[in-house]
């Protein structure tokens, strides 16, 4: 009884010193190589071979959660980012249409500036000078 006591405190003392980035992931992986090397020595009945045999089995275990668990934060900050981008794209479009309605009662304001043309020549036709008006409506 003492040797499984053994297996299973020595990696959780362990994954005590290390450190908090990866602490999910090592604590996952000790607590399962301890839980498979306890299981393997049941099993095994104190068979070396069999204990390292389960020992791996916990690892693998602990790995295989390890990676759904990074897959679906992967898959979560994916669908976090685009619902971000599909927000600010509708937000600016709902702030385009806000400014081109204006104030309900406010009428455009329109203004007319004649512009004098000088006579010019283009690809050898010669122009009049002219006057052009220019509408702006605000």
């Amino acid at each position: 009884m003492k040797a499984s006591s053994l297996l299973i405190l020595a990696p959780l003392v362990c994954s005590l010193f290390a450190s908090c980035a990866g602490i999910t992931r090592i604590a996952t992986d000790t607590i399962g190589a301890g839980g498979g090397a306890l299981a393997g020595n049941a099993i095994g009945k104190g068979d070396p071979l069999i204990t390292a045999a389960g020992a791996a089995g916990g690892v693998l275990l602990g790995e295989t959660l390890n990676y759904a668990n990074d897959s679906h934060a992967r898959k979560a900050l994916l669908e976090g980012y685009n619902k971000g981008r599909s927000d600010a794209v509708k937000q600016q479009y709902w702030m385009l249409v806000n400014q081109q309605k204006g104030a309900p009662n406010q009428e455009p304001s329109i203004s007319l500036y004649d512009i004098p043309l000088p006579e010019q020549q283009v690809d050898g036709v010669i122009l009049a000078p002219r006057t052009t008006t220019l509408r702006i409506q605000e």
